[in-house]
């Protein structure tokens, strides 16, 4: 593992308040692009996730779930309902002072090995149309992600695309 990605678990949230505290702040800072979550919410996802990972205190984080999990989202469950298995990167957003450093395309990069060492075929995610996303968009195209379909969610309010990653 890259020596700047370093996991995170829910023990070491409920253990270190600095660092839960720091990255719950950095995702409801982009809570528009992402989804707000309370202090149990980020803890609970973190629980059930196949991959945690941070850069830095909160540079940058990533939460990737694999199909095994109960999690009541319609984009997971878009995707569940279509593949047997994948990893569905839930979340990853990098602070704005940290940002044009690659950080992104590191976690990324070690998403990618980690879900090749255990055969899976497939990364998923989404990535919003409206409100509008498009250095996601455009960062998701450069990492090989190809478009799957549109989806309007929570009640029209959000129109998301599901994109896919094959792995070889």
């Amino acid at each position: 593992m890259s020596p700047l990605v370093t996991p995170v678990s829910a023990t070491e949230l409920r253990s270190d308040d600095s660092l839960a505290t720091s990255l719950l702040a950095l995702n409801n800072a982009h809570a528009s692009e992402l989804s707000w979550l309370t202090p149990e919410a980020l803890a609970h996802l973190i629980r059930q996730a196949w991959r945690a990972w941070r850069i830095g205190e909160a540079d940058a984080l990533l939460i990737a779930l694999d199909q095994t999990v109960d999690y009541d989202s319609p984009n997971y469950h878009w995707f569940r309902a279509r593949y047997d298995r994948f990893i569905y990167v839930d979340r990853i957003v990098v602070a704005q002072s940290a940002r044009g450093r690659g950080l992104a395309r590191v976690l990324y990069e070690q998403l990618v090995r980690d879900a090749q060492a255990a055969d899976h075929q497939r990364i998923v995610c989404e990535v919003n149309v409206d409100p509008p996303n498009p250095q996601s968009d455009a960062f998701h195209a450069a990492l090989g992600f190809e478009p799957l379909a549109t989806a309007s969610i929570h009640g029209g309010t959000k129109t998301v695309r599901y994109l896919i990653k094959p792995l070889s």
